[in-house]
């Protein structure tokens, strides 16, 4: 049997069950339709349908006029929709189900399966296990202004990666997480210029990120046991790019534990540009005061000295005598604009056995600017009981971010899910 009514689009399908109605002679009014969606028994009441009479199962009914109102819509599988209504028809059949079972296409089809077209059908997509998605592909010139998402899921496990024009290796590889600042998979606020972290989970970027020809964002799910969901959002600008502006970078790296009591931030860069933000995710493996060690900065043909050499981990971080609160005696989270150490992990007793930290350094307004290349590292040290320093093996894991002319030397390779992974229950 086909049912011509209005389902917006052509050609959808409809699992009939029954119709009934009042026969007046030349058509049927007063009808009551029954389908089915996912083998449950649905009616379709109050309807004030005048239809041409049907002469057998496989005659076609009309929609001649009146209104309707749908309840779920029938257009799953079935027999032909069609549209022939006039006069006032008025029918709500919600074609996004006919994409139900499409994975991306209509994941909010249940929710809004009442409202139809145009209400929240699909606000977040589903990235399965393995899968790559991308969720940007951007034709330039332009700028990335903000980025917003919320994932599913383990943060190590969903990997960003940023390809600026044609280039075949990213200019940004990162677990997701890390790259938001948010490398222990708990939310910790964080309201900074660059990065914000808002409850509960929400991860905003602010970089600029130019691009002359094109920008591709992708993401990939590394977790082969579960699928992760991510509502997000990219603001962006076409716009002129200065001949002169670096295209953004970002790169991770983990040291698990550190090795000779050094952990290397980035290494290898090569060409003009300049360095503009830090952030840890330090995880300590000693009783004691961790941070001694001294971030330097070498650059343009720096060897055994660097051009920039630190005073200490907090200092960096724009912090004094081990972050500690000298009324509680107890380390104290900070955030502001520019720098902070908004996330410290406690040992619970149980199986959280060790201290961690998330620490954030943005140098927006005090760029490290470098000619032709560029390495960081930080040193792994903290205090013995007699007052010597302590090499320790710390397990620090770092993002860095920097802007530089194109192209950009290969990142290392991304550890492996197990090496990404921070164990916790």
């Amino acid at each position: 049997m086909i049912i011509e009514w209005d389902p917006i689009e052509k050609n959808q399908k409809c699992k009939f069950q029954s119709l009934n109605g009042v026969d007046t002679g030349n058509s049927i009014k007063n009808i009551e339709v029954r389908y089915m969606i996912d083998s449950k028994d649905y009616t379709c009441r109050k309807m004030d349908w005048h239809i041409n009479k049907v002469a057998d199962k496989g005659a076609t009914i009309r929609v001649m006029g009146g209104n309707m109102k749908v309840l779920v819509s029938a257009c799953i599988t079935g027999v032909n929709c069609k549209y022939n209504g006039k006069n006032n028809v008025n029918i709500r059949a919600i074609n996004f189900l006919k994409d139900k079972d499409v994975i991306n296409k209509a994941n909010a089809w249940a929710a809004s399966k009442d409202l139809g077209k145009g209400w929240k059908v699909n606000p977040f997509i589903i990235v399965k296990p393995g899968e790559t998605v991308t969720i940007a592909e951007i034709d330039g010139p332009g700028a990335i202004q903000q980025i917003w998402m919320t994932p599913t899921g383990n943060w190590r496990f969903s990997i960003l990666r940023m390809y600026w024009d044609d280039e075949k290796e990213p200019s940004v590889e990162c677990p997701v997480g890390d790259f938001f600042a948010s490398a222990f998979n708990e939310y910790a606020q964080l309201s900074s210029l660059a990065v914000c972290v808002n409850p509960g989970s929400a991860f905003n970027c602010y970089w600029k990120m130019p691009f002359r020809k094109k920008a591709r964002i992708t993401l990939e799910n590394i977790n082969n046991a579960e699928e992760m969901r991510l509502y997000y959002q990219i603001n962006y600008t076409l716009t002129e790019v200065p001949e002169d502006e670096g295209y953004f970078h970002a790169q991770f790296r983990r040291s698990n534990p550190t090795q000779g009591s050094i952990h290397t931030l980035v290494d290898g860069i090569k060409g003009k540009g300049q360095y503009v933000g830090t952030y840890l995710a330090w995880r300590v493996n000693d009783n004691c005061w961790w941070g001694e060690g001294e971030i330097k900065f070498y650059m343009d043909g720096d060897k055994e000295y660097p051009t920039i050499c630190g005073t200490g981990t907090e200092d960096y971080f724009c912090g004094s005598y081990n972050f500690e609160n000298q009324k509680t005696h107890q380390y104290q989270e900070f955030t502001t604009p520019y720098a902070g150490m908004h996330q410290v992990i406690r040992p619970d007793g149980l199986y959280r056995a060790v201290t961690a930290f998330g620490l954030y350094r943005w140098h927006i307004l005090d760029p490290v600017r470098f000619e032709k290349d560029l390495k960081v590292t930080i040193q792994d040290l903290g205090w013995r009981h007699d007052g010597r320093y302590n090499n320790q093996k710390s397990d620090i894991s770092s993002t860095t971010f920097w802007y530089q002319v194109e192209p950009h030397a290969k990142f290392p390779a991304l550890p492996s899910k197990d090496d990404l992974e921070i164990p916790r229950w």
